[in-house]
């Protein structure tokens, strides 16, 4: 029999209601459970084992070094169809998918933190059966927190983290208008160096870049690397320059002509592990993670290019620390994108931020999306809670207002003036899931495009967006952009970003989501600040729509005079609200 958990009625908005308990469970080491469809409430579960939730499956007889996938499922009661019912995941080790009655609901990638998905189109009367793929990479797995059952009347209940209400730490305002572009140099030019690089900053700043990140430029390590080139993540030593690029003078060159055009430049910093034949592990050994045999280890199984860092040791605290400061007050770099942030003790991030701070006004990225990031070590985290919903929403699996759901709970966990960075791909999703053109089509790449720019939050543009690139830009190799492709993308983008430094209200204007009679497909809201006002509609699927948009009373003078900056035509035509959007069309009006 598959556990049971029963839950009042939802629809006398009870509150919400915990799914802990016995759960079945069932390990897939051959990742073959996706194929055989154990998702399906037809599936038979007589061989999975009661399991608890919420634990790591570490925890489970027999499980203590696992690492893979694992499935999970369990039973719940609703009254009837239509509920408006979500479930709220406090905490899932790594990636997981969710089905309600056999319909996938959503999914989520990353370490740590909480999700919510809608399940009310897959909500039936009566018993329900939730399934949850688990996928674990490394360390404990399973569903670690909690599964709720919340009615939406009271998400805010469930919601609300320990940092809501809180004032997120003040960024520069050079910060707060960033547009970053990730350089990969290996593949930016045929060159792969640093002067191909600055040969095309004009390019860039014409585009309305405002912050080249750089993908790390120090010495790959030898030793056990990965591919003909070895990761750009497995450094080797944190002062030195990776040859392939150049040398100090060749950057210090670029950063010279970089700061001449008015833009910035942070690199990225991989503070959490080195290379096995670092001169770390060579000149302090001590300062590195151990299993118990004294061997010095890898964070987890998959990197086996680099070694762990552990940060208990003083010693490696403040040399991390004095690096980072020599890279800001000696060569003169405004920044750090600081990979798996949420992997280094976040009290390190927060010291060394205190010792930046009194160098200059800096940028640090953060690639994690914890919410006590942004306290006092980080201006800005990964909007990994975007980016998994585009496919399902531009595919028409999900509802253009899951975005507001994703608002709705970024509102209610992460302090006041959070900055989330925002993106279509990155070289981890370009590299391991597909490049942004194929993984959305044509169409929905610029749908994508035009809503990661206009949305609240720091918009990031990867290599070769702007060629709509269709290539794997592995990390092992060097895989050329073919630049020969239209710049289409390039066009849409330097017009959005454009837009956004003419517009304040599109950098840190208030928000507010504008209703319309296709709120399924269509997303519109209205960014203000002051006078300024910008109206966006974007159709996030692949059919053509008319609709009327909904517009409060206080807010309808502002829409006279609005034009596509596209298109030069006016919002109102004089024949009602109503607008006729193509398959994955969209709108961006102005006052002009």
């Amino acid at each position: 029999m598959l556990s049971m958990i029963t839950t009042e009625p939802a629809s006398s908005a009870t509150p919400p209601r915990k799914l802990d308990g016995q759960w079945l469970f069932h390990v897939d080491s051959s990742r073959t459970g996706l194929d055989n469809s154990w998702y399906s409430p037809s599936h038979n579960r007589s061989d999975w084992v009661p399991a608890p939730v919420p634990a790591y499956w570490e925890t489970y007889p027999g499980l203590e070094n696992y690492d893979g996938w694992g499935w999970f499922a369990t039973k719940f009661t609703a009254e009837r169809a239509g509920d408006s019912l979500s479930l709220y995941f406090g905490g899932v080790d790594d990636d997981a998918a969710v089905w309600v009655n056999g319909i996938p609901v959503g999914g989520h990638t990353g370490y740590s933190d909480p999700f919510l998905l809608d399940i009310r189109k897959a909500v039936r009367p009566g018993e329900n059966q939730l399934v949850v793929l688990v996928k674990d990479y490394a360390g404990g797995g399973g569903i670690y927190r909690s599964v709720t059952l919340v009615d939406d009347r009271h998400l805010d209940d469930v919601l609300k983290g320990p940092y809501f209400g809180k004032h997120a730490r003040q960024s520069a305002q050079w910060v707060r208008d960033a547009v970053i572009y990730s350089v990969y140099l290996r593949s930016f030019s045929r060159e792969g160096t640093f002067a191909g690089l600055q040969n095309r900053l004009p390019e860039l700043k014409n585009m309305g870049i405002t912050v080249l990140w750089l993908m790390p430029i120090q010495p790959v390590g030898v030793k056990n690397r990965k591919g003909t080139l070895g990761s750009p993540y497995s450094v080797r030593d944190y002062y030195g320059i990776n040859p392939e690029f150049g040398t100090m003078a060749d950057f210090k060159s670029l950063l010279h002509a970089a700061h001449g055009l008015g833009l910035k430049v942070i690199i990225d910093l991989v503070a959490n592990h080195t290379s096995w034949d670092s001169k770390l592990i060579t000149e302090h050994p001590e300062w590195f993670t151990k299993a118990s045999t004294g061997a010095i280890v890898s964070p987890n199984p998959d990197w086996t290019d680099v070694a762990d860092l552990d940060y208990s040791k003083p010693g490696l605290r403040r040399y991390m620390e004095d690096m980072m400061v020599w890279w800001v007050k000696d060569v003169g770099i405004d920044g750090f994108r600081c990979d798996v942030a949420e992997l280094v003790p976040t009290d390190f991030w927060e010291d060394v931020r205190t010792k930046l701070d009194a160098v200059k006004p800096v940028m640090m990225l953060s690639e994690g999306s914890i919410p006590e990031h942004h306290m006092k070590a980080f201006d800005i985290t990964y909007s990994w809670n975007v980016y998994d919903q585009l496919a399902p929403i531009l595919s028409g699996k999900r509802p253009a207002t899951t975005i507001d759901t994703i608002l709705k709970s970024e509102s209610l966990q992460y302090p006041i003036g959070a900055l989330r960075m925002r993106f279509t791909t990155n070289h981890d999703k370009n590299a391991w899931d597909a490049p942004a053109v194929t993984k959305f089509g044509p169409g929905g790449l610029r749908a994508a495009t035009v809503l990661v720019a206009t949305m609240p939050g720091i918009p990031l543009l990867y290599t070769g967006e702007e060629v709509a690139n269709d290539r794997r830009l592995s990390l092992f190799e060097k895989v050329d952009v073919d630049w020969t492709r239209p710049r289409t993308m390039g066009n849409l983008e330097a017009a959005l970003f454009h837009c956004r430094a003419s517009h304040k209200a599109l950098r840190d204007g208030a928000f507010t989501k504008l209703a319309t009679d296709h709120d399924d497909q269509v997303y519109a809201f209205l960014r203000s600040s002051g006078d300024d006002t910008v109206i966006v509609l974007i159709n996030l699927h692949g059919e053509s729509v008319q609709c009327t948009l909904h517009v409060p009373a206080p807010e309808r003078e502002k829409l006279a005079g609005l034009r596509n900056i596209f298109t030069a035509r006016p919002l109102l035509t004089g024949k009602g609200d109503g607008v006729t959007l193509e398959g994955y069309g969209y709108g961006v009006f102005v006052v002009r």
